[in-house]
This record gives C-alpha cells, structure tokens and sequence, in this order.
C-alpha cells in the first residue's frame, strides 16, 4: 500500500507536521527525505531496507560510501547523493557548533570533534588542533593525506606551521580507516619525534588521538604514551 493510502494519523510527514521530528523513528525520517517509493514498496519500506542493510544504525549509514547507498534496490545514485549531502550538511554544522566552543581541554569534547571530521574518510588524514595558552581553538587544519594504509608526515612541516598559528600548545590526530584504532609502531615513533620537535619551539603537545569509524577515538595521552 502506498504511503498516499495509508491513513492521514500514520503517514510520516503528517505526524511530522503534527508532533515534530522528534516524534518519528528514524525510518520514517528517511522516508520524508526518500520522498517516493518504487513499485510494491513504499519510501518508509525503501528506509527500513537501508537501516537494515548498516545494523540498524545511523552513524554506520551516514558514513556509507555512495556506491554502497546507490547499491540498495531502489535507492541509485540520485537517492544516494541526496542522502550524502544531506549527512555531510548535518556533519558541518555540528563541527561548526562544536568549533565554536571556548575550550578544549575536555577529552571527550575533543574525541565527539574528531570523529566528526575524520571517521568518514577512506584513506589515511593527519589533522592539527593548535590551541593558545588557554586551550581554545585557534585553528584546526589538516597537515597531510595519505593513502589506505599511512600518511607521511614531515615534523619539519608541522613545527613550521607551529610557529605561523603562534600556537602555545596542539592535538594531533589521525584516523585509520581499517576501523583499527591500536597505535603501531610507527605511530608512537611519529608522536614521540613531534613532540620533542615541538617541545624545541615551547609548543606543548597535549595529545595524539587516533579515529577508527565510529568506535571511541583513542588517546595516546589516556595510554601514557605521550
């Protein structure tokens, strides 16, 4: 049965329009942005289909690659860009709230930051958080890409960009898309040369978080490796 024959109390926009988003599951909140179904299956069918096929979770949805949206009987291309831009729209604005924030000392608040910038990416980004004496966000950028598997990061570039923020301390991070979030050798080797790089340029490196889909970033400073 089509969502128009559904009764007017059940469709979805109607009970948006009557109780607000909050009221909806999240199926029925794709199936508003979904719009249409196809033959024999409505677009709350078509948003129960693509919760399913990502364990039922948003966040495993939103960071899907688009041939894998577009792979979903129903959805193709055109749906599954839609849907892209729309998460990558909700991704910004939260970075944005959440970069305007005095402070960031709180390890959580950092970790929350970081997933949203790095958890969706498919190959290896090094980013900085350079912070001034009070630990507020002066800036954060990324420094280097890489492939799959490592990026290759200059110490000499990252003290360089140290002292044009005029930064007093910096986070590090870096995420793993093989979903893996354990430090490899590599990675306390790098961390431990960056800090005493920066440490020549009283630039205090207060931590190295390491992003692994949307599992808990790991601290490098929690393990005391830094």
């Amino acid at each position: 049965m089509a969502i128009t024959d559904w009764p007017a109390s059940e469709r979805p926009r109607e009970r948006l329009l009557t109780l607000g988003p909050q009221a909806l599951s999240d199926a029925e909140l794709l199936a508003i942005y979904l719009r249409v179904g196809v033959r024999g299956r409505s677009a709350v069918d078509l948003a129960r289909d693509l919760l399913r096929r990502h364990d039922g979770r948003l966040s495993k949805l939103a960071t899907a690659p688009l041939a894998q949206l577009a792979a979903t009987p129903g959805i193709g291309q055109a749906k599954a860009a839609q849907l892209q831009a729309s998460f990558e729209l909700a991704r910004r604005a939260l970075v944005e709230e959440m970069g305007e924030r005095d402070n960031f000392s709180s390890p959580e608040l950092v970790r929350d930051w970081l997933r949203l910038q790095l958890a969706m990416h498919q190959h290896e980004v090094f980013m900085a958080l350079w912070l001034d004496a009070q630990n507020r966000l002066l800036l954060a950028e990324t420094l280097f890409t890489g492939t799959l598997t490592q990026t290759s990061v200059y110490p000499r570039e990252v003290v360089k960009r140290a002292l044009s923020t005029n930064a007093a301390a910096v986070i590090l991070a870096h995420n793993h898309p093989s979903g893996l979030a354990e430090p490899s050798n590599a990675d306390q080797l790098l961390t431990g040369s960056l800090k005493q790089a920066l440490a020549l340029v009283d630039v205090r490196l207060l931590d190295h978080f390491i992003v692994a889909g949307n599992a808990r970033p790991l601290s490098f400073a929690e393990r005391g490796l830094i």
